[in-house]
């Protein structure tokens, strides 16, 4: 007699992991509309003072573009989770800010800003499990 074998991706997400996903991505909310708002409003030398890098004077289109990115990424978190419209976009803030950590692991490791790695390497694992958590194993079901 075989034995059935059950998968644990058709059960819905535990208790546990639901707290889990929300708290992250609050608090990943919070930190990505914090840094975008700084990349987008504190003048760029401010910036490069307070981060100790040269950076956003050199690359100032990146500066905002990043900030931008930020902030979009940050709102994505948690806006389509809430409003439970177009919830598959919380995956889709999650990919980008996923990617978007990878590429600042890249260019401040090219660079040698080893200082500005460590928030990276936080920030990469909390955003790779919201993706995990929301596009495979704790979807939103769309407002109905």
């Amino acid at each position: 007699m075989q034995a059935d074998i059950v998968s644990t991706s058709n059960q819905p997400a535990g208790k546990t992991l639901q707290i889990s996903l929300w708290s992250v991505q609050t608090l990943i909310f919070a930190a990505f509309i914090l840094f975008g708002s700084q990349k987008l409003f504190m003048p760029a030398e401010a910036l490069a003072s307070m981060w100790q890098t040269q950076w956003p004077v050199e690359y100032p289109t990146l500066l905002r573009f990043t900030g931008l990115i930020d902030v979009a990424g940050g709102i994505g978190m948690i806006l389509p989770a809430l409003t439970r419209i177009q919830p598959r976009l919380t995956v889709l803030a999650a990919l980008g800010c996923t990617i978007l950590q990878i590429c600042a692991i890249i260019f401040h490791a090219t660079r040698g800003e080893f200082a500005a790695l460590p928030l990276n390497f936080i920030l990469l694992p909390l955003v790779a499990f919201i993706l995990w958590g929301r596009g495979k194993r704790a979807p939103f079901a769309t407002r109905g």
